[in-house]
């Protein structure tokens, strides 16, 4: 939780805080529904029958599961390990329809790209999992002469 308020406090967004404020479909639970219109229409009717108004994120891994998103429809598309050229493309097919999120193996040096493409946003792991620690530790300059009486 201190990695996603840091985040926050260095101007960026957390789209999700936890698994409770957004149905987020990953590839193994596509794969275990049995392919992508399962795998909505079991989320959306989970939403209806527990009264949720829960925003449903659907990751692709290709061009044919984009398709098959778009016609069962979601509020947001996440592009998972696309090229920054295949995300321009999927960009385009997605045409405004919902939300875009480019994601997998980003790094600070490939960022910049991936933005251009024009998702609205990028995940980016390395902000949260790759922090380093700060050293914070307090040393007194000369502690080695002190004398305590």
């Amino acid at each position: 939780m201190l990695e996603k308020e840091a985040v926050h406090i260095g101007g960026g967004m957390n789209h999700r805080i936890g698994l409770f404020d957004m149905i987020l479909l990953k590839d193994n639970h596509i794969d275990f529904c049995g392919g992508v219109h399962n795998a909505i229409s079991r989320a959306k009717a989970y939403c209806k029958e527990k009264g949720k108004n829960l925003k449903i994120e659907c990751e692709v891994r290709n061009f044919k599961e984009l398709d098959e998103v778009l016609a069962e429809g979601c509020d947001r598309i996440m592009f998972d390990n696309f090229t920054p050229e295949e995300t321009r493309k999927a960009v385009d097919i997605v045409a405004g329809r919902c939300e875009t999120e480019s994601s997998g193996g980003i790094t600070y040096e490939t960022m910049i790209p991936y933005a251009k493409a024009g998702v609205d946003f990028i995940s980016f792991g390395a902000l949260t999992h790759s922090v380093k620690g700060l050293d914070m530790s307090f040393k007194a300059a000369g502690s080695d002469k002190l004398v305590v009486k």
